[in-house]
C-alpha cells in the first residue's frame, strides 16, 4: 500500500510507540513524502495512525541524522560502536534525549535494527 501511494521503494516498516515507521530506500525520501507532505497526510488518514518516514543510508552517521531529522546536529562521530551526537544547543539536546531518555532509546533501537554493531548512541 505504501509503495503504491508514494511510488517510493520501501525497505522496512514497523510500529514503535503507536507510530508507524517506514524506512525507504536511499534517494527515495522526496518521492515518499510527496509535494508538501501530501503522501504523509494521505497515509496517516488511511492508517489512522501517526507515521514517520526515514531514508535509509549505508553510512551509519548519515542514517542517524536521518532518524533524528528534522532536529539539527552540529557534529556526529562513531568510535568503537558508540555514536556521539553533538547538538547545536540545549533545546535540541533536550529533544534528542526526550523525557526520561525515551527519544534517545527509540533512536537507538531503530539504528540497531540495521547496524547491530552499534552499542549505544550518546548525546554530548
Amino acid at each position: 500500500m505504501f509503495e503504491s501511494i508514494t511510488g517510493a521503494g520501501l525497505k522496512d516498516c514497523f510500529i514503535q510507540n503507536e507510530k508507524i515507521i517506514f524506512i525507504v530506500k536511499e534517494g527515495e525520501i522526496a518521492r515518499a513524502l510527496g509535494k508538501r507532505g501530501m503522501n504523509i497526510k494521505k497515509l496517516e488518514k488511511l492508517l489512522n495512525k501517526k507515521i514517520k518516514i526515514i531514508e535509509f543510508s549505508t553510512d551509519i552517521l548519515k542514517f542517524v541524522k536521518n532518524v533524528v531529522h528534522p532536529l539539527q546536529i552540529k557534529e556526529i562521530h562513531e568510535k568503537e560502536g558508540v555514536v556521539a551526537v553533538v547538538p547545536p544547543d540545549t533545546k535540541t539536546r533536550g529533544y534528542l534525549i526526550g523525557h526520561g531518555g525515551t527519544s534517545l532509546r527509540n533512536t537507538e533501537s531503530i539504528v540497531k535494527r540495521y547496524y547491530p554493531e552499534i552499542k549505544e548512541i550518546k548525546v554530548v
